[in-house]
């Protein structure tokens, strides 16, 4: 016998539940993004993976779920099926750093390619497609249950797919703009999943079925155990591990650094030497370019938390320096953490749509923006390096961060020497970052010995010879990045799938010889 409830027979209980379920896809799908860019980057790749594999589960949902409607039109089993995706839902926040962690182990040692991609496609299916396969089920389903005949059969349909597209909306801005923000990826799945699961609570309790009690305290266990936002949870020496509406934030702490990064697995973004110095990253590097400049007006375009602002201040402290970084709470966690002296201006602003709006010169710009692994594509255009150079002094210098090795490098060399005629590129030693100077005229940066070896710090006279040394003139192609092709995210992604596969060589090498006994014995 089917189960009915006078819940269903007006068809607003009905719309409801295509609500809140629209609602709940897109609040999950937002939630996925937040989920694995700590692990794999929100890039655009990332970003098509978990579209495209959440579109699937939906197809596949609706297919499936209107068969079941035509061949059992009991509501009670779409309600049961929710109460499955609601509970999946809210078991992310306990499981799914688990799994993303355990699919990257186990994909390490079988494959050898395009390990980043792999790993965030497995990832989302073993998260994310059973739940969304499930809401999938909703919109066949309640045509079935709300059409009792053909006369208003379109009006109801109508109405069920605004329902859905409107609470669509609501659960697309309200993750970004509040509920992330605010109490982070963990709760607002918990949110989410809440409200599914009530919605089935109501139906259930309306036609007398109390067995939706377990569902309640199933509900409350994983509440408790998945109230936490940390996403590297094995590190145990975090200052601050929260997120923003742009990024995942960390602040780690060693014995000699304090150490910021937006990943959990790979990079860093900042960082300040204990007791001050100088790095041993890019940042040193890049005082070249306002010792080679003949004023020190500086504009750092990705800010960070202000490493090398606060570099440029302790060796040239004339400095008059404008830093732009688009998420401000990088720049609350650089005041708290870092440091970052209070005659540094911080701009929270996109950096390209800065220098659009700005009219002042300076002699010295620093290109250090990054979404996650790449350069933000609008930052990595002929045009927007063109721009650059008309916020160039005549004897200013641009300095490039490149933080990783590969085919991305080329082409932004080569992007780059369209509007700059003068080019020098040079090796971080240690890490897989390269430092690009370029500036309008070649006289500028052949200066760099000369200038370096009359500075009076030791350390950094050193440095700075070093480079003049050793810096090169990039070899020249014909890669050209445009506003309308800029394919920095696949190109910085095979560059990291690279290092890292040479890094995990030597453990895959182990793997075959001894087996998984074998690389945990090598820790």
């Amino acid at each position: 016998m089917i189960n009915t409830s006078s819940l269903l027979s007006n068809k607003n209980f009905l719309y409801a539940t295509e609500f809140f379920s629209g609602m709940s896809i897109m609040a999950v799908e937002l939630g996925a993004s937040r989920l694995l860019a700590p692990y794999f980057s929100s890039s655009q790749i990332v970003w098509t993976i978990i579209i495209g594999t959440i579109m699937i589960a939906l197809a596949l949902g609706n297919v499936w779920g209107g068969r079941r409607a035509d061949l059992d039109a009991d509501p009670a089993k779409l309600y049961r099926r929710l109460i499955i995706a609601a509970l999946w839902i809210g078991a992310i926040p306990v499981l799914g750093k688990y799994l993303i962690l355990g699919v990257a182990g186990a994909l390490i040692v079988t494959i050898d390619t395009n390990l980043l991609i792999w790993a965030a496609f497995l990832s989302c299916m073993a998260i994310f497609v059973l739940p969304l396969f499930l809401l999938g089920t909703v919109t066949p389903s309640l045509v079935k249950y709300a059409t009792d005949n053909l006369e208003h059969n379109g009006r109801i349909v109508g109405n069920l797919n605004a329902f859905n597209t409107i609470g669509s909306i609501i659960g697309t801005f309200l993750p970004t703009f509040i509920t992330i923000p605010a109490v982070g990826t963990a709760i607002t799945f918990l949110i989410f999943s809440g409200v599914l699961l009530l919605i089935d609570v109501i139906y259930f309790v309306s036609i007398g079925q109390k067995k939706v009690l377990t569902a309640i305290l199933a509900f409350i266990i994983l509440a408790v155990l998945g109230n936490s936002n940390s996403f590297a949870f094995w590190e145990k020496n975090l200052l601050y591990e929260g997120e923003s509406i742009y990024n995942y934030l960390q602040v780690k702490e060693t014995p000699d650094k304090i150490i910021f990064s937006t990943n959990v697995m790979f990079g860093v973004q900042s960082l300040k030497v204990k007791g001050g110095g100088l790095t041993g990253y890019y940042y040193d590097y890049a005082l070249a370019a306002p010792l080679l400049a003949e004023n020190k007006k500086i504009l750092i375009l990705g800010m960070g938390t202000g490493t090398f602002a606060e570099q440029c201040k302790k060796y040239f402290p004339e400095s008059e320096i404008i830093g732009v970084e688009i998420d401000d709470k990088i720049t609350l966690l650089a005041k708290k953490y870092f440091s970052l002296p209070e005659s540094v201006e911080v701009v929270t602003y996109d950096g390209r749509a800065f220098l659009q709006s700005d009219k002042n010169i300076y002699d010295v710009i620093l290109v250090d923006a990054f979404q996650d692994i790449s350069p933000p594509f609008q930052m990595s255009s002929t045009e927007f390096f063109s721009l650059v150079r008309n916020h160039l002094a005549e004897r200013g210098v641009m300095v490039v961060n490149m933080n990783m090795r590969g085919d991305i490098n080329d082409y932004l060399i080569d992007t780059i020497a369209q509007s700059f005629p003068a080019l020098r590129i040079i090796d971080s030693r240690g890490v897989t970052n390269k430092v690009l100077f370029a500036a309008s005229d070649e006289n500028i940066l052949n200066e760099l010995q000369t200038r370096a070896e009359a500075l009076d710090d030791k350390k950094l006279s050193e440095l700075m010879l070093h480079i003049a040394k050793t810096w090169q003139e990039p070899t020249l192609g014909e890669n050209i990045l445009t506003d309308d092709r800029a394919p920095v995210e696949m190109l910085s992604m095979r560059a990291l799938d690279k290092i890292i596969s040479n890094h995990l060589e030597h453990y895959k090498e182990i793997y075959r010889r001894e087996g998984l006994d074998g690389v945990l014995n090598s820790f």
